[in-house]
């Protein structure tokens, strides 16, 4: 049977993307702060910004199933507000789960994942490739996770371990409201704030499902070999494309019409 940990599938696209897997026959781990909540899922207690739960919860995994075929790097939040505002702490906390986290798993994960040749796929955002205004941070950690995810490729391919990130677009989750919104200087920036999270939090509410996303991340886990980055959704592959031929002040002038009103 083949064993995939997905961090963070306690809810949203973690959540779908377990039952998924189980429902088609893989031996699923969530490894989160909370509980799933679903039948058929293993659920260990571990935050990922903490190493020491995290070498603790892969070491369970060794000892239960003795291997691992998929590590699926979902576990991640988002933080919104102007740059100028933002406190350091908040910003540390934004990249210690999204990006330290991943790095976390990862490093615990490795030595199972090349016994048996196995996979990395890390959720990503099109929030790497257009960088949002007030979400600046959050658009950060998964232009990091890009980076991570090309120079890992290149140095696990002797150990034939595969890996690669899935830049989604908007999805309908619970993301939306657990979002740690500052609108501090809102006022000095004449309400752009306020707007600007109201647009990406409407987008957001009406984009892809959670389901669409546990199935593409399930494709991509089957694939005989993977790119190292995967654009989710149609509209997005077209915007990921643009952004490569485009000049990127034309990008960005296009993202500010867009997000500022």
């Amino acid at each position: 049977m083949k064993v995939v940990v997905i961090t963070g599938a306690s809810s949203g696209i973690g959540r779908a993307t377990a039952k998924y897997f189980a429902a088609r026959g893989w031996k699923v781990y969530n490894l989160s702060r909370r509980l799933s909540g679903e039948a058929g899922i293993i659920n260990i207690a571990a935050d990922v910004t903490v190493e020491e739960e995290v070498k603790k919860a892969f070491a369970q995994i060794r000892s239960e199933s003795g291997h691992l075929d998929l590590l699926v790097n979902n576990a991640g939040f988002g933080i919104s507000g102007a740059v100028e505002f933002t406190e350091l702490n908040e910003a540390r906390s934004q990249f210690d789960v999204n990006f330290f986290g991943t790095f976390n798993c990862i490093k615990a994960a490795l030595p199972m994942l090349k016994e048996r040749q196995g996979r990395i796929i890390c959720i990503s955002s099109a929030a790497a490739i257009f960088a949002i205004p007030f979400q600046s941070f959050y658009s950060a950690t998964k232009a990091a996770i890009n980076i991570l995810v090309c120079a890992l490729a290149n140095e696990l391919k002797p150990f034939k371990v595969s890996v690669c990130a899935l830049q989604l677009g908007d999805v309908k989750t619970g993301f939306t409201g657990s979002r740690v919104k500052s609108y501090a200087g809102d006022d000095v920036y004449g309400g752009a704030i306020g707007r600007s999270v109201a647009i990406m939090e409407k987008d957001e509410q009406s984009g892809m499902s959670p389901e669409t996303i546990a199935a593409a991340i399930f494709k991509t886990a089957n694939k005989r070999k993977v790119k190292p980055i995967y654009t989710v959704g149609g509209q997005y592959k077209i915007l990921a494309f643009l952004n490569k031929i485009l000049p990127h002040s034309l990008v960005n002038f296009v993202i500010r019409k867009l997000y500022i009103k």
